[in-house]
């Protein structure tokens, strides 16, 4: 990798190790400030439309995760030696993160936008996902491949799950297993990024 690479991979890296983070840690944050919401009978997005510190935590968790997120996807073609497989897959990746930052742009009051930007986030991801498992098997990665192929069918499953059998009346639950499922993968890739990245520079 040259010298811009690597810096750029490095970047990049530890923006896709923090975007979770800071939106998981944020969503419980706006929960701490909402004593009424429940895991089996809201939706995450109940949370946007509080009034007060509850909204302000979790739209604004949404915001700043979104953007590092499409900063983490940014530096995905480096990795996938800028392939042009590589590239679309990061693309459909970024446009899951603009959707996660639409969510947070449109609560749950500005209908029907915060519906599409909901439905494009929860249906991009495995969509994202599956585009990554391919580009990793033509750049002979076949563990990452296995394992981002497994995101994405617990990030399908989980919702198959919901509307076949219904396990819970609200979608919080399947909403924190889908996004919790892409968010392990963000932190594991981010780490091997910046261990590769690491390497090169030496």
């Amino acid at each position: 990798m040259a010298e811009k690479e690597i810096t750029w991979t490095k970047v990049s890296s530890v923006c896709g190790m923090l975007a979770p983070m800071i939106a998981f840690a944020f969503i419980l944050l706006a929960i701490a400030f909402y004593s009424q919401f429940s895991w089996t009978d809201n939706a995450l997005s109940d949370l946007g439309i509080v009034p007060g510190a509850t909204a302000v935590f979790f739209n604004s968790g949404l915001l700043i995760s979104g953007v590092l997120i499409i900063l983490f996807g940014l530096g995905l073609p480096i990795l996938f030696d800028n392939r042009l497989l590589g590239k679309i897959s990061a693309s459909v990746f970024i446009i899951d993160a603009l959707a996660l930052i639409a969510i947070g742009v449109f609560p749950e009051s500005a209908k029907p936008m915060h519906y599409y930007a909901s439905v494009a986030f929860f249906v991009l991801l495995p969509i994202s996902m599956l585009s990554i498992t391919a580009t990793f098997l033509l750049v002979a990665r076949r563990r990452m491949a296995l394992f981002t192929l497994l995101v994405a069918m617990v990030a399908v499953a989980v919702w198959v799950a919901q509307f076949s059998v219904r396990f819970v009346p609200g979608v919080a639950i399947p909403e924190t297993i889908s996004a919790l499922s892409g968010s392990v993968w963000s932190v594991v890739l981010g780490f091997k990024m910046l261990k590769r990245a690491s390497t090169s520079g030496r």
